[in-house]
């Protein structure tokens, strides 16, 4: 499923960890703004707070457990602030909780009465996951058989069915399936053997054929095309789905034909996400007519699907009929030039893109400037793009820098893992400068700058109300270039605190070595490196998760 609210998960480090950088409190905030805003199981039941009530709620609640957690540092026997971390996380975990399970209208301080509400969600998915068999299932799905329940939701993730379980499951479902809107089977045979859990997958698929549900979630069960097809029952049933999640399936071309078969009508799907399967460019195929006939889309995700030149035209130009999408996530694919082009000539047509996420996919100078040049004049509310690892040079900066300088709306911009260098970078940097009051978030790590490129980065943001994160890392910038950028962020109105680690950064490197070794660099480490200087604090919480 989708996470609304991301998973916290504890490292080791050996460095002081407390207390967290003003950026780090910054970007927790806006993080728990994003998760209390979003739609997820518990907006579904209680009720979707607004962005602005969601920002107080999220201010106040790090407020409160940063004192806790300072307060209870002061006393912490090691004196590494570990204890003081798992105290900040977890009290803010809880808290966000509470607020989520309140609902809207609520910014009074925690521990304020919640009214009773009729259950509509049942949700099993908390807690480690655990193989059920039949009596486990008997007990654990008993809420269910309780006469005139009102259950509309139900979400049996993390929870590994046997055949015995889906046997007690079957007329359960069966018997509530007409009230049922929304089911997420996500993760819900891991580790069983594959007839077994065929077997389980087509009792459930029969026992909630004809119910009619706007949300489906079906990831992460290396389903493939045998899975596919033992969902026949259910997918031929639904006709009325608004979500479709098939990620992390092992979708291969004939499952993707399967599943695009099967379903008989997606006209009114909003969101349809694929992440991370291997479907290649036949399987792109059949995705994109299923795209064709879904003109109500609003988010749509392909991401690391290995889908090449052909499978991403044929995608492009499906995409040109879903003229309400709001969001488009294609990274990490193999679409090339020819792919980047017919893109560009659909983006015209999505008049209501906010985020618009292109890294990884071999777009080249050419693939590049053909988006860009469309992106300036039909997409001027965008908030988010990503254009990272596209070999992007120098030689295509200019026509970027136009771009970005009509796209005043941006909220985070990345292109980091190119090649833009000094000459690109102060085009770049120049484009940000003036305007651009939302914008949070720059990442132009991995780019082969030097000095220049790193100051004009630096003054770029410095003035801009609310930045919070600037990561310029495994660039080429020598020692007197990063104390350039030092003071000009302390000369500015954000603080020091909004740099990025320099870790990888490097003082002595030459742009030019780059050059005669092809220009490779940039490890997934340096993809995931952001800890804002915090010795790994901040990318430790951006994983925060609400654990009911």
């Amino acid at each position: 499923m989708d996470s609304t609210a991301p998973d916290f998960q504890p490292r080791t480090f050996s460095i002081k960890l407390w207390p967290p950088s003003e950026s780090t409190r910054l970007m927790l905030i806006e993080r728990m703004t994003k998760n209390l805003s979003t739609e997820s199981i518990f907006s579904r039941k209680y009720g979707l707070l607004d962005k602005e009530e969601a920002h107080k709620n999220a201010k106040r609640i790090e407020d409160l457990c940063f004192a806790s957690a300072d307060e209870h540092f002061k006393t912490e026997p090691d004196g590494d602030g570990s204890s003081a971390v798992q105290l900040y996380a977890k009290q803010t975990s809880k808290l966000m909780l509470e607020v989520l399970k309140k609902g809207p209208g609520t910014t009074t301080e925690p521990g304020a009465p919640v009214l009773e509400v009729a259950d509509t969600v049942f949700d099993v998915s908390g807690g480690k996951r655990a193989f059920i068999e039949a009596e486990e299932a008997k007990e654990l799905l008993s809420p269910l058989t309780k006469p005139g329940n009102s259950y509309k939701r139900i979400c049996f993730s993390n929870r590994s069915f046997g055949i015995g379980a889906a046997n007690v499951a079957g007329p359960i479902l069966e018997s509530i399936k007409t009230q049922l809107t929304e089911v997420d089977l996500s993760d819900f045979v891991a580790g069983r053997p594959e007839d077994e859990a065929l077997d389980v997958m087509r009792i459930f698929s029969k026992a909630l054929a004809g119910s009619v549900l706007r949300y489906l979630n079906i990831s992460d069960n290396a389903l493939g095309e045998k899975g596919v097809r033992a969902f026949t029952e259910l997918l031929k049933s639904q006709g009325d789905l608004e979500e479709l999640y098939v990620m992390n399936d092992g979708i291969s071309e004939e499952a993707a034909n399967a599943l695009s078969e099967l379903i008989p009508s997606t006209e009114k799907l909003k969101v349809l996400h694929f992440h991370n399967n291997m479907t290649g460019d036949e399987g792109a195929m059949s995705i994109a007519q299923m795209v064709k006939r879904s003109p109500n889309l609003e988010s749509f995700r392909c991401s690391a699907t290995r889908i090449g030149s052909d499978g991403g035209v044929a995608l492009a130009e499906a995409l040109g009929t879903c003229t309400r999408l709001k969001k488009l996530d294609i990274r990490d694919n193999l679409f090339g030039v020819e792919a980047g082009v017919a893109l560009s000539k659909t983006l015209p047509k999505l008049h209501d893109l906010v985020e618009l996420y292109l890294s990884d996919l071999n777009l080249e100078n050419e693939g590049t400037l053909a988006i860009t040049d469309v992106l300036k004049q039909s997409a001027p509310q965008l908030e988010i793009l990503e254009m990272a690892g596209n070999e992007i040079t120098a030689g295509a900066a200019k026509g970027l820098a136009e771009c970005l300088t009509a796209l005043q709306s941006l909220k985070k911009l990345t292109l980091a893992e190119n090649e833009l260098k000094d000459s690109g970078a102060v085009m770049i940097a120049q484009s940000l400068q003036e305007g651009h009051p939302d914008l949070k978030e720059l990442d132009v790590s991995t780019n082969m700058f030097q000095r220049s490129g790193a100051r004009c980065f630096a003054q770029a943001i410095t003035n801009k109300p609310g930045f919070v994160l600037l990561n310029i890392n495994s660039n080429y910038i020598p020692d007197e270039g990063i104390d350039e950028v030092r003071e000009i962020l302390k000369g500015g109105k954000n603080s020091l605190e909004v740099l990025g680690p320099l870790d990888e950064n490097d003082p002595e490197g030459d742009p030019e070595d780059d050059d005669e070794e092809d220009g490779e660099g940039g490890s997934d480490e340096e993809k995931d490196g952001e800890d804002n200087g915090d010795g790994g604090l901040g990318s430790k919480l951006q994983d925060l998760k609400v654990e009911g």
